[in-house]
């Protein structure tokens, strides 16, 4: 475990975590059970669009065989069958026109499943959504082939071996950046600050993800800051928390900028040790079915408690702060939360590919669906990036002054 001190607010998703994020999403919380499916069930058509119905119109499949074709004979390039077989799948899921809902194949399949364990063969980034079509690094790891090759927080990922990622989901660059320990992968990125985009060739190493920071600062303030919810991070925070503990600890700052989120179960597991008895989050899916995750109380926390929020603390983190501002057991400083309340499953698929589809929104203890609003401060404090470059966590000094006010008090 690292210490660390005034940390980066925004750390996202781990490049080639897989062998990472979503996330993480999270990448995204609710990857927290596999169903799996006997059958492929081809795309739906429109004539069968209704819930439940199997589409086997037979001039849907008409449409696809001279779709199919049209490309083969027209087309400039040669296409492979596969190619176009992965196409179709994707495109059935982005008419849900959710982007949390997706198609994955076998490979990027691994990855995902590998991305959530936090142990993974790449190159030690982090990504995010950026806002011109490509995902964007956020963050590099110290000591990383990142770091060693010269990439930088705001680099946007244009291509990875010279295929363009222009909207595509962050699971499959993920996919595409991992690889074989030892390799190397070719990535294009567009800096602002280059004329031009520049080639990087990045080797693929072993990473484990650092998912936990804890230090201890002045008069017995505890520092955890939580990366992401991955299913190192249980251990992770127990063994942080267990030291400030141990370190005398009389007051505690959890960090949860630029958290993603990540697994439902493993927030739930950290909840536990810090909540009150009683609910952590409820889900309800479409069919009005609800599903309580609850806590004991054995272990809640008797010191004063504050949550640093930001506007990309999502999912998973906002289970978590939504319980604490609930249960009135700490206060939150920073900004308004992402507003990510919905809830994601992977379902395996016969054919060893699978998809990822929303299938619940959850609820924080007190009944609240933060979807698209977020959960607000106790105090609001924006983060201001010219101290920060100064050396000054503007919003991390002000959750030492109102922590510093609840020990007095």
């Amino acid at each position: 475990m690292q210490n660390q001190t005034n940390k980066s607010t925004t750390k996202y998703y781990i490049l080639g975590i897989a062998t990472g994020i979503l996330a993480a999403v999270a990448l995204t919380l609710g990857i927290v059970g596999m169903v799996r499916f006997f059958h492929v069930i081809l795309p739906l058509g429109r004539g069968n669009a209704m819930a439940g119905a199997h589409i086997t119109d037979r001039n849907v499949e008409k449409k696809l065989a001279l779709l199919e074709d049209t490309i083969q004979k027209y087309f400039w390039k040669d296409v492979e069958e596969e190619t176009l077989e992965d196409g179709l799948y994707r495109g059935l899921l982005r008419s849900l026109e959710d982007p949390y809902s997706v198609y994955y194949t076998n490979e990027e399949l691994v990855a995902l499943q590998q991305q959530t364990e936090g142990i993974y063969y790449g190159i030690g980034a982090y990504i995010q959504d950026g806002d011109k079509g490509y995902v964007q690094i956020n963050g590099v790891i110290k000591d990383t082939p990142a770091e060693a090759s010269g990439l930088m927080k705001g680099d946007y990922i244009y291509k990875v071996n010279g295929e363009d990622m222009l909207d595509k989901d962050k699971s499959y660059v993920v996919s595409k950046i991992k690889g074989e320990e030892h390799t190397y992968v070719k990535l294009t990125v567009i800096r602002e600050s280059a004329p031009e985009p520049l080639e990087i060739d990045v080797e693929r190493l072993k990473i484990e993800s650092p998912t936990v920071e804890y230090e201890m600062l002045d008069n017995g303030m505890a520092y955890i800051q939580l990366i992401e919810f991955d299913l190192v991070t249980t251990g992770q925070f127990e063994a942080a928390y267990e030291q400030a503990q141990a370190d005398g600890m009389k007051g505690l700052i959890l960090d949860l900028r630029g958290n993603p989120g990540g697994n439902l179960s493993t927030v739930c597991d950290i909840a536990r040790m810090i909540l009150p008895k009683g609910l952590i989050v409820y889900t309800e899916d479409k069919y009005g079915k609800r599903e309580e995750y609850t806590c004991k109380g054995e272990n809640a926390i008797n010191v004063p408690l504050v949550v640093l929020t930001d506007g990309f603390s999502a999912s998973a983190s906002e289970i978590l702060a939504g319980a604490v501002k609930d249960y009135q057991i700490g206060t939150l400083v920073g900004t308004t939360t992402f507003g990510k309340g919905i809830v994601q499953k992977v379902i395996n698929l016969s054919d060893g590919s699978a998809v990822k589809l929303t299938v619940s929104s959850y609820f924080t203890p007190n009944g609240n669906n933060i979807h698209g609003i977020g959960i607000e401060p106790d105090v609001e404090v924006q983060f201001d990036a010219e101290l920060y470059k100064n050396g000054t966590d503007n919003q991390l000094e002000k959750a030492k002054e109102v922590l510093a006010k609840m020990m007095q008090g």
